[in-house]
């Protein structure tokens, strides 16, 4: 086995695959990568039993074929620390990977081919086609809200349903709840839902760009798979039921307040300089026209602030976690943001005052 590649076209696909390997394994083949060559291909894979991807890399020159796998960290930091317009040489010896770019010659221990295990393929249940920008702007909408480490396993990702011709992404972690929904071309009718675990969605989000490319997406039984340019992405599915979100959203909130979404963040970001710092609670207290933000911590100290917002309504105190506001408010496109509340213990809908499709729900916390 035998391939030359440049270090600019190697750097970017092998920075992403090797992301997908785990540092700390059982199985020592799991911290390596799998190079394949054949041909002017050269394909690089990294997996950790539950998500696997693969990159695609056309070579300059047609290489001995063969395959192998090597220490994903090892080789990663080789090609960082070449210079950028560096020619590489790899070439399989014995045992040994020998690597070779200008005065430079590293060698690197392997494992054979054939230990480094396959996600296995599940029957296609149904596939669709959307922009890698849709997609990606699905996931940073509801990303934040997933849970990481909570025993409730489910949450500990984010939930994609396909119903009526659109593509809906739900995250939650029991305290908050993010939810958007985009147009995609499928011929799936009836209601389908998928658990996709978290490392799948942030390794996914790190693949797709801001454009109009297409994605396809296939589902199957146990896995979903995405093909996004020289990219095959797999992640196996949670097993398990997501909560009915349609019961979280709040539907009867009567009072409405529109604020500035960056002066609120502002705002925000300066009272909780004071908060307690394991709690994180602001109390926010509304009268007409003006919102007073407070709050304080176990040193005694406290801070306040009033801004000026568009609400006629009754007096209400409530509380919240703040870095969950501070959240929403970073995520959202929208210059005006709308709280919709009902009473001081019931959670509050935000949203984007001309932002369609995206829904936050904030649980109050007692102060």
């Amino acid at each position: 086995m035998r391939f030359v590649i440049s270090r600019e076209a190697l750097i970017k696909p092998l920075q992403l695959v090797a992301g997908v390997v785990e540092r700390r394994q059982t199985l020592p083949v799991l911290s390596n990568i799998l190079l394949v060559a054949e041909g002017d291909q050269l394909s690089l894979t990294g997996t950790d039993l539950e998500v696997e991807l693969v990159g695609r890399v056309t070579l300059d020159q047609p290489a001995d074929a063969g395959s192998i796998t090597v220490p994903a960290r090892k080789l990663m930091d080789i090609c960082k620390s070449l210079s950028d317009d560096a020619q590489i040489e790899f070439t399989l010896d014995g045992q040994k990977m020998v690597i070779k770019a200008g005065r430079s010659r590293f060698t690197l221990s392997t494992l054979p081919a054939t230990e480094f295990p396959n996600v296995e393929d599940s029957p296609q249940t149904l596939d669709l086609t959307l922009s890698q920008g849709q997609l990606r702007h699905l996931i940073e909408q509801t990303g934040f809200s997933m849970a990481q480490q909570d025993v409730r396993y489910y949450l500990n990702g984010m939930l994609l349903e396909i119903a009526d011709g659109s593509l809906r992404t739900v995250a939650t972690d029991g305290h908050r709840l993010a939810t958007s929904v985009a147009p995609v071309e499928t011929d799936q009718t009836s209601q389908h839902q998928i658990i996709v675990p978290r490392k799948g969605i942030l390794e996914l989000a790190r693949l797709l760009q801001q454009g109009d490319e297409p994605l396809k997406l296939v589902i199957g039984a146990n896995h979903i798979r995405a093909h996004v340019g020289d990219f095959i992405f797999t992640s196996k599915l949670v097993d398990g039921k997501f909560p009915d979100y349609q019961r979280v959203i709040p539907r009867n909130g009567d009072k409405a307040v529109l604020g500035d979404r960056q002066e609120l963040r502002k705002v925000f970001s300066r009272i909780a300089i004071l908060s307690n710092e394991k709690y994180r609670g602001v109390r926010l207290s509304l009268t007409s026209g003006a919102l007073q933000v407070m709050a304080n911590n176990p040193e005694q100290e406290e801070a306040e602030e009033t801004v000026a917002i568009d609400y006629q309504g009754d007096t209400l105190e409530i509380g919240f976690n703040v870095n969950y506001l501070l959240d929403v408010l970073s995520i959202l496109n929208s210059d005006v943001v709308r709280f919709t509340l009902s009473d001081s213990n019931s959670s509050a809908l935000v949203e984007g005052y001309d932002e369609d499709g995206s829904l936050f729900v904030v649980m109050p916390m007692r102060m």
